[in-house]
């Protein structure tokens, strides 16, 4: 296939978001390629859990086109675009806190299961060999992520950083080609933030596009390959770090002054 037509994974085109009178969106345009880490940043009530919302399915764009490997999701509903390769975390940690770190990943993995409600009932032979193939799948994640040895743990009892990076696990178990990451430093130390800005980048390196709402400036350019910017729900800027840095635009709608970043 020729690489031109696939070089770019999302495609949103002229995005509206409206809830009554607010509109959250506005004519929105932006595209990101495959392999890429695309930060979106803006201040509060910019518009950019607003747009994951509408990327991963919670709720369609009042017009407009979301484009995913080339094929319309804007109408699909979230365990549909899951299944095709889309997955999230969330602002506030969205954790199974009765469950352990182990299970939280194995419910991602279920996503992409197939066992009739039959064989899972009786749990079948074919059932038993699934779910031992998913436990193997979660604790390869785990490992990847760095809590191996907290498996058992309940998720409830790890501290937030842990448990941001858990929910980033959990998201990579679904086995997605894009990751959209709202705000995994948010709340957490310098130590913390290392850990998932790191994650992150090694996630880049597995050939996951990664679609990323942070605040953290400095996580932001350290890692990007490109950022957009989103003010009152229009994009005011898109480039590269360095570009992004100098932008006059950037700088009084929310950066609030020349900073330096290195």
């Amino acid at each position: 296939m020729n690489e031109t037509l696939t070089e770019h994974i999302l495609e949103v085109e002229e995005v509206v978001m409206a809830f009554g009178g607010l509109m959250a969106l506005i004519n929105l345009n932006f595209q990101v390629k495959k392999g890429m880490i695309k930060a979106i940043i803006g201040p509060n009530g910019a518009g950019k859990t607003t747009l994951f919302n509408v990327i991963t399915g919670t709720f369609p764009p009042t017009e407009g086109a979301v484009r995913f490997k080339r094929q319309s999701i804007e109408r699909l509903k979230a365990h549909e675009i899951a299944k095709l390769g889309i997955s999230r975390t969330f602002q506030t940690v969205e954790l199974f806190t009765n469950m352990s770190v182990l299970e939280n990943v194995m419910v991602g993995c279920h996503t992409r299961t197939r066992s009739s409600f039959i064989a899972s009932g009786f749990r079948l032979p074919q059932v038993k060999r699934k779910e031992a193939q998913i436990r193997s799948k979660a604790m390869e994640v785990l490992e990847f992520i760095g809590l191996t040895d907290r498996s058992e743990e309940s998720a409830d009892s790890l501290p937030l950083g842990d448990r941001k990076i858990l929910e980033i696990g959990r998201a990579l178990a679904t086995e997605p080609e894009l990751v959209c990451l709202d705000e995994p430093a948010a709340g957490l130390n310098e130590t913390e933030t290392q850990a998932a800005a790191d994650l992150i980048k090694r996630i880049k390196e597995k050939g996951i596009t990664i679609l990323l709402v942070e605040h953290d400036m400095k996580v932001v350019m350290d890692i990007s390959d490109e950022i957009m910017v989103l003010n009152y729900g229009e994009k005011i800027a898109e480039g590269i770090p360095e570009e992004i840095q100098n932008n006059h635009k950037v700088i009084e709608a929310y950066l609030g002054g020349e900073e330096d970043y290195a």
